[in-house]
């Protein structure tokens, strides 16, 4: 059997559809079925990949993004909300918990009283740096049923939708 010849979990619920409603294309379905199932079985690996070195999926995002702002790791609560697409309190509880980790550090930017500065830690940067390479090597173990020149096609196909839906730019969760 080649791999053309597979089914997966959408394949059969398109033939279900099809089969009692034939008036309908129901070749949407198979691109958003395929997208969602793929993003949950994505996110549980990468879950589980957290979970070895201690942390949540969350707060890998926060401390990567801190990371990714480069030295001196510092971002405004502000930047981080928004680079984490979350409430500035759902902000405020992330960043509480992690303190209490001791993975990042909290201060009233001098400049400016009103606004707070988030910085990585010794052991947030410590830990953040460790764990970003096991998540690559992960991300590419989780892509291995793919050669890269089709990973190269994936990768424009879904920024162009992505782009179509409205995401533009520097929003988003860590990847």
């Amino acid at each position: 059997m080649t791999e053309t010849d597979q089914q997966d979990g959408v394949d059969v619920i398109v033939q279900e559809w099809q089969a009692v409603r034939p008036d309908l294309d129901c070749s949407p379905m198979a691109v958003i079925g395929r997208l969602s199932r793929a993003s949950r079985l994505l996110e549980r690996a990468l879950k589980d990949e957290f979970a070895e070195h201690g942390l949540e999926s969350w707060e890998f995002d926060v401390l990567a993004t801190l990371l990714r702002a480069g030295p001196p790791h510092v971002l405004t609560a502000g930047e981080l909300s928004s680079a984490a697409m979350v409430s500035s309190a759902a902000l405020t509880n992330r960043v509480d918990r992690l303190v209490k980790r001791g993975l990042v550090d909290r201060e009233v930017d001098p400049a400016h009283r009103r606004r707070v500065l988030v910085s990585l830690s010794e052991e947030g940067l410590r830990l953040v740096n460790k764990v970003v390479e096991h998540h690559l090597a992960n991300e590419r173990r989780l892509l291995t049923g793919l050669p890269a020149a089709e990973c190269d096609q994936l990768a424009t196909l879904l920024r162009r939708l992505l782009i179509s839906l409205g995401d533009g730019g520097r929003q988003g969760a860590d990847v």
